[in-house]
C-alpha cells in the first residue's frame, strides 16, 4: 500500500558528555520492529523481570542486527530517494544509526556530512569501524543537541519503538524542528496500536509502543507540521532463523519554508 499526501489528504563520544541513543521488533501476536528501537536511552535497564532497556538490548544484539535487518528494500529505496534530492555535503542525521550500515554508509558514500546517533556503545563502536567517514555519537534522541543551523535531512528508521507514545511524539517534533526550511525527514516505524507491550525479540525481552499507520501520519502532519510527500506499507521477513514477516510504514516528509507559510 502506498500513497501521497494529496491522495490521503575507541572511547565513545557523547553529545555534551552526557547523552546516550537505540531498537526493537516482534510483539506477541503483533509483529513490531524491523529497524530497531534506537534513541530510547538507558532509562529502562532491566526492570527485574528481564525486560531490557535499549542500550542493554542493542549492546547484546550487536552485529546480528545488521545481519537480520541490513537489507530492507524499502529502507534502501528511501535512502536512494533522499540522496537524489540532497546536494553533496548536506548535513544529515541518522537517528538510531546502529552499525552504520546501510544508512550512514550510503549517505557517506554520496558525499554528505553524516552524524549518527545511537544509545548503544557497542553499536557506535561498530559504526565507527565500518563507516569511518561519518561521525557517530552515543546519545539519546530526547536530549541530542543539533549543530548550529540544523540538518538538511534526518533519517529516523525505527528509532522510537522503545519509548512511550508521548515521548515518541516529542522526539518527532524535535527532529522536525532540527530541519532547515525545506529539509526532509525520512522515517519508518512498525504500525501497531499498542502501548507498553512486552515482546521477545532476538531472544531478549523489551517493552514497546507504537501508533497505527493513520495515527503516525497524523503526528507527522499535525504535531510536527510536516508535509507528507509519500508513505507506503511494506512487509519484510528478517533474515534470521524463524524470522516472521513484519509490516513496516515508511514515510517521506518535508518541512515548509517561510515563503510557503
Amino acid at each position: 500500500m502506498s500513497g501521497t499526501d494529496e491522495e490521503r489528504g575507541g572511547a565513545v563520544e557523547r553529545d555534551g558528555g552526557e547523552e546516550q541513543g537505540g531498537g526493537v521488533d516482534g510483539v506477541d501476536g503483533v509483529p513490531v520492529a524491523g529497524g530497531g528501537v534506537r534513541g530510547a536511552g538507558d532509562g529502562v535497564p532491566g526492570d527485574g523481570g528481564g525486560v531490557l532497556g535499549a542500550a542493554e538490548l542493542f549492546d547484546g544484539v550487536g552485529i546480528d542486527y545488521e545481519r537480520a535487518f541490513g537489507r530492507l528494500p524499502a529502507q534502501l529505496a528511501a535512502v536512494e530517494w533522499l540522496n537524489e534530492r540532497l546536494s553533496p555535503g548536506s548535513r544529515v542525521l541518522d537517528a538510531g544509526s546502529g552499525t552504520g550500515r546501510p544508512v550512514a554508509a550510503l549517505l557517506d558514500a554520496a558525499g554528505h556530512a553524516v552524524t549518527g546517533v545511537d544509545v548503544s556503545g557497542t553499536m557506535v563502536e561498530l559504526a565507527r569501524a565500518q563507516v569511518p567517514g561519518a561521525r557517530f555519537v552515543q546519545a539519546d534522541l530526547r536530549e541530542h543537541v543539533p549543530p548550529a543551523g540544523g540538518y538538511d535531512a534526518v533519517c529516523a528508521f525505527f528509532p522510537l519503538l522503545m519509548m512511550e507514545r508521548k515521548e515518541q511524539i516529542a522526539v518527532l517534533r524535535r527532529m522536525a524542528s532540527w530541519l532547515v526550511p525545506g529539509g526532509l525527514l525520512v522515517s519508518a516505524t512498525v504500525p501497531a496500536d499498542i502501548e507498553g507491550i512486552e515482546i521477545t525479540w532476538m531472544g531478549r525481552r523489551a517493552r514497546v509502543s507504537s501508533f497505527s499507520a493513520e495515527a503516525y501520519l497524523g503526528v507527522l502532519r499535525e504535531e510536527c507540521g510536516l508535509e507528507v510527500l509519500h508513505h507506503e506499507l511494506s512487509v519484510f521477513r528478517p533474515e534470521v532463523p524463524g524470522g516472521e514477516p513484519e509490516e513496516h510504514l515508511f514515510c517521506y516528509a518535508r518541512r515548509g519554508t517561510a515563503a510557503e507559510a
